[in-house]
């Protein structure tokens, strides 16, 4: 059955001219479908060099809106329409508005954990992997609002230095982790290298041997010497990580880093939305071109590798 519906995905993505994306906390056979894996802007900046006609984002919907603030000739298909992201919905608009209202000199970098009107609203977006390179090109005269993940954004002010105005926005999958996790992990595996996402709380940052994106913690395993790795970050990372690097071990830092978001998308859903055409994701321009604009200034300090 699984082969079946493999086989009908790729004939209609062929039909389509259609592209597959996959974020790396995907579940592992649509990972190992997709045509290109990876962080969520890196997928988009991939998919808009393409002729593809059709994006098909597995991701959840501020992944997709930004393929389609990057790609807006093509048509960008979100698989589930209810796969939001927590952390995005903890910030509106209107709510950043008022923000620079109270902070009129300040300048908003927005990670891209963020919709598409809060993307509009700010100067900068940034990524886990350069939201520091990000910060410190700004102007030290100026204040810096972060928005809307307050963990990454103690972790970028903690590497820049600056007293950055930040927003109470989280991830709830990355803070179900606890400091008792990687406590009880490392007593199980002593050997085991601790490697953690920025979003994770401060108590498991400090217990960490590195801070990673996920795509900083593809590279880091691939030239580590160690045999194990505790793995603090959605439980879906430790698919591309075994296909970085077969050879070690892989241990998720307790039990409870699932996405249920993430794990919305499946093989049945991908085939739907591309016979069907499911979901269309669509921007205004008028949002659409000012987020990009944020984009746009995020990767002339430092594109995306």
């Amino acid at each position: 059955m699984v082969q079946k519906l493999i086989d009908q995905i790729r004939v209609l993505k062929a039909e389509r001219r259609a592209v597959l994306l996959a974020h790396n906390y995907q579940p592992p056979e649509i990972q190992d479908l997709a045509d290109f894996c990876g962080d969520s802007l890196g997928l988009s900046l991939q998919a808009s060099k393409t002729d593809a006609e059709v994006i098909v984002f597995c991701g959840v919907r501020f992944m997709a809106e930004t393929a389609k603030i990057l790609s807006p000739g093509k048509t960008v298909l979100l698989p589930d329409r209810t796969a939001g992201c927590p952390m995005a919905e903890m910030i509106t608009a209107g709510q950043l508005r008022e923000l620079k209202d109270r902070h009129p000199d300040a300048l908003v970098v927005c990670y891209v954990n963020s919709t598409a009107e809060v993307k509009a609203e700010s100067d900068y977006c940034c990524t886990s992997a350069n939201a520091v390179a990000v910060v410190q090109s700004l102007p030290r005269d100026r204040p810096v609002i972060f928005v809307p993940d307050q963990h990454l954004g103690r972790f970028v002010a903690q590497r820049t230095g600056r007293d950055l105005i930040l927003w109470p926005g989280y991830c709830p999958t990355h803070a179900y982790i606890s400091e008792d996790d990687i406590r009880r992990a490392r007593e199980q595996h002593p050997d085991a290298v601790v490697i953690a996402h920025p979003e994770c709380s401060e108590p498991v940052k400090d217990l960490a041997d590195a801070l990673l994106s996920t795509g900083q913690m593809i590279k880091f395993v691939r030239t580590s010497p160690a045999p194990c790795f505790i793995v603090a970050t959605e439980v879906g990372m430790i698919h591309p990580l075994k296909k970085a690097r077969p050879d070690a071990e892989y241990i998720p830092a307790g039990s409870r880093g699932v996405c249920p978001n993430m794990k919305k998308i499946t093989l049945e859903k991908v085939l739907t939305s591309l016979a069907d055409r499911q979901y269309p994701i669509e921007v205004p321009e008028e949002i659409r071109r000012r987020a990009e604009r944020a984009l746009q200034r995020m990767v002339a300090i430092l594109p995306e590798k």
